[in-house]
């Protein structure tokens, strides 16, 4: 951050607040406007102090890197403006025109991982390229997405909106991670975005068209940066539509015997899928995820030894996949409920550790609430609830399997952190619902 950011800052904030003000208007009611303001401002906040954090705390890092490659950008366009536009359209190949200033990158060669930098480098045309501008506007669009996410379990659930807003807004590592000049802000509100449209379009078959084409863009953006996501999304998609429509036969026989024939029919359907998405991207398809894994989760755990000795074992890794798959329940728990309060080596640590133990306090009240026997048949009935658990379970085993350290894995974990949290709040409700009507009819 420089000297210009405490200028410029003041000045951009008003093309933030005012679209706001009107969004406001357009996608509130008299139950949700309260949320608003706090939740953006939760997002703008979080955006400063990452930079903030990044800057003082760790001396650099990844926020960093992609401003530094985006100044290059800027750069580029001050010395001519057709270069700019070539770096901004660049396909992370050698062009001997762009060496001078794709030598001096760090992520021109990742083309996943440049998709941050050229957005960053398009924002920078209109902020003097000042990094706290550009942050603010990434936290901007990411804000949308979670917001978009929220109205979906809001018209789902118009009874728990404290619970669905804290799910969403307020799980301090999801508008802390998923709110500054990275990777995680674009994929969260693409992922937001991704979910209203799937819930409005294909499963109430509201404006088709729009919410058509809102999949089409979110999808779009996801594959650009993380396509793994889309590897968990798609299979509890396809779950969710096909128990949404199971839900509508009104022969409880029929329905039975319907439900393995629906899980036949979502794994090859949710293959074929993975299979598209992945075919661009060699190191997500099927037959090498496995290798891809294991170098991930081997750099990032030395990685996590050299910075802060924040890593975690699942065992060896061979990378085979019933070695992987072997290690699910681990992985899983990991995610969902470590660093333990004793692993904390950080103040960020700490901040995921005091999640986790929430979140471990929640799957066991919930579990002990519902009573095993029923928890399965609750599900079931609701096939929101079903997708949410199993988009979180197969991301925390994904994430879970090939961080191998804490501190890449609290902003891995994002993106399933609001859906794990929403259906625990959902189980919940539907619990205290039916032990209500047991006592009344007692």
């Amino acid at each position: 951050m420089e000297l210009k950011d405490i200028f410029l800052t003041p000045l951009y904030l008003p093309l933030i607040l005012l679209p706001a003000f009107w969004l406001r208007r357009k996608m509130t009611d008299s139950v949700t406007r309260k949320y608003f303001m706090p939740a953006l401002l939760v997002k703008l906040a979080g955006a400063l102090f990452l930079g903030l954090i990044y800057q003082f705390y760790y001396g650099g890092g990844d926020t960093f890197n992609f401003f530094h490659d985006s100044r290059l950008i800027w750069q580029a366009f001050l010395d001519d403006p057709f270069t700019g536009l070539q770096l901004i359209l660049a396909d992370s190949k050698f062009h001997p025109e762009l060496y001078k200033y794709t030598s001096q990158m760090y992520f021109y060669s990742d083309p996943y991982t440049y998709q941050v930098v050229r957005l960053s480098g398009l924002l920078g045309l209109f902020t003097f390229h000042t990094y706290t501008p550009i942050a603010l506007f990434f936290a901007f669009f990411s804000f949308t997405g979670v917001w978009a996410l929220f109205w979906v379990f809001y018209h789902l659930y118009p009874h728990l909106h404290r619970r669905m807003a804290l799910a969403v807004f307020f799980i301090p590592s999801v508008f802390f991670w998923g709110s500054g000049l990275m990777k995680d802000t674009i994929t969260i509100g693409a992922m937001g975005w991704l979910f209203f449209g799937f819930y409005f379009g294909v499963i109430k078959r509201e404006n088709l068209v729009v919410n058509i084409l809102i999949i089409v863009v979110s999808m779009a953006v996801i594959k650009a940066v993380k396509v793994y996501i889309l590897l968990c999304f798609l299979p509890a998609a396809f779950l969710w539509i096909f128990l949404e429509y199971r839900t509508r036969i009104r022969s409880q026989a029929v329905r039975f015997f319907s439900l393995p024939l629906v899980l036949l029919l979502a794994v090859p359907v949710s293959y074929q899928a993975i299979i598209k998405v992945t075919e661009e991207n060699k190191r997500y398809q099927l037959e090498n995820i496995t290798n891809t894994t294991m170098v991930t989760a081997t750099w990032l755990q030395q990685v996590g030894t050299m910075q802060s000795g924040s890593v975690y074992s699942l065992g060896e890794f061979d990378g085979t996949w019933t070695n992987m798959i072997s290690k699910a329940p681990k992985a899983i728990f990991v995610t969902l409920y470590r660093p333990f309060l004793w692993e904390v080596r950080n103040p960020v640590m700490l901040l995921s550790a005091l999640e986790a133990v929430f979140f471990l306090f929640m799957t066991l009240k919930v579990l002990w609430q519902v009573k095993l026997s029923r928890l399965f048949g609750l599900m079931g009935a609701q096939p929101v609830v079903l997708f949410c658990l199993v988009f979180a379970v197969t991301f925390s085993f994904a994430v879970g399997v090939s961080s191998y350290n804490f501190g890449t894995l609290v902003r891995y974990k994002i993106p399933l952190m609001p859906f794990f949290l929403a259906s625990l709040y959902v189980m919940q409700s539907q619990a205290v619902k039916k032990r209500k009507k047991v006592k009344r009819f007692a």
